[in-house]
C-alpha cells in the first residue's frame, strides 16, 4: 500500500452513470490486475474504493458508476484535480493460473478490473475468451476495448437488448466454450452463479463495503475454508476451492 497524491487527467461518461477517470502521478504500489484504490473525497469521512481498470504508461485508468454522493463527487472533478488515494490494495488475480485459454467474466461495475487483466493475458500469449453481463445496452461499455486486446468477447444483457438475453451463465449455456481457468468480478449474486455453472477452477473477485481498505478495521471479514479473510487485504480476489456460501 502506497498513499499518494495524483492529478485528475480526464473524467468523462462512457455509458449510462458510468464515467472513465485517468489519474498521473506514483503508480508504483499497483503492481497486479485486480488490485484497488481508496480515493480521499472533501466531506465524507470514509474513503471510497475503486477498482483499477489499467494502469500503464504511467496512467491510472478506473471506471465507476455513479451511485452515491462519493461517485457523484468524482463525476463532477475536471482536469488538473488532485485526490489523496491509496494506492496498491488487495491482492489482485493471479495470472500464473491461467492455463492457455482462460475465461473472463464480469457484470456491471464488475468489468473494469477484467481490463488490465485481459491486456496482461494477452500479452502472455494466451487465448482470452471474455463474457461481459449489462442489465441494459445504454450500460455496455469496454465491448470494443475488449475485442481491441484480441480478445473473443460476448455480451449478455438482461433485457435482451445487445447479445444474449440473460446473464453470464446464459452466454456459458448457449455457447460450446472452451476455456482452462476462470477468472471473475461482480455482484455476490453473479459471483455464486458462476462458481455453480464452471467446471474449472477459478478466482473469484469479490465487492464489500470497506472501513479503512487494507486490512485494520476487519469490517470486511468472510469466513472461508481455511479461517477467515479480510476481503480488503486477503482478498478481494479468492480462489474458488476456499469460498464458503
Amino acid at each position: 500500500m502506497k498513499q499518494v497524491k495524483l492529478t485528475v487527467r480526464s473524467n468523462e461518461p462512457i455509458a449510462k452513470s458510468v464515467y472513465k477517470m485517468t489519474l498521473t502521478g506514483d503508480l508504483s504500489a499497483v503492481t497486479a490486475p485486480g488490485q484497488f484504490v481508496n480515493i480521499q473525497l472533501d466531506g465524507l469521512y470514509l474513503r471510497r474504493p475503486i477498482s483499477v481498470c489499467d494502469c500503464t504508461d504511467g496512467v491510472l485508468t478506473l471506471i465507476y458508476k455513479v451511485v452515491g454522493k462519493g461517485t457523484a463527487q468524482m463525476a463532477g472533478m475536471t482536469g488538473g484535480e488532485v485526490l489523496d488515494v491509496l494506492t496498491g490494495l488487495g491482492n489482485g488475480y493471479d495470472l500464473a493460473k491461467s492455463g492457455e485459454e482462460p475465461l473472463l467474466l464480469g457484470g456491471g461495475v464488475g468489468v473494469p478490473p477484467l481490463y488490465m487483466l485481459a491486456r496482461k493475458l494477452r500479452e502472455a500469449g494466451k487465448k482470452v475468451t471474455v463474457i461481459l453481463g449489462f442489465n441494459a445496452a445504454d450500460e455496455i461499455f469496454y465491448e470494443d476495448e475488449f475485442r481491441a486486446l484480441g480478445c473473443e468477447t460476448f455480451v449478455a444483457t438482461a433485457d435482451g437488448s445487445v447479445g444474449d438475453k440473460g446473464f453470464v451463465t446464459d452466454v456459458l449455456k448457449n455457447h460450446a466454450l472452451s476455456y482452462s481457468y476462470f477468472y471473475t468480478c461482480g455482484p455476490e449474486p453473479m459471483l455464486r452463479a458462476v462458481y455453480n455453472a464452471t467446471n474449472t477452477s477459478g478466482q473469484l473477485s469479490f465487492e464489500e463495503r470497506m472501513g479503512c481498505g487494507f486490512g485494520a478495521c476487519m469490517g470486511c471479514s468472510c469466513k472461508t475454508k481455511y479461517g477467515n479473510k479480510r476481503i480488503c487485504k486477503d482478498g478481494p480476489v479468492l480462489e474458488k476451492e476456499e469460498i464458503i456460501w
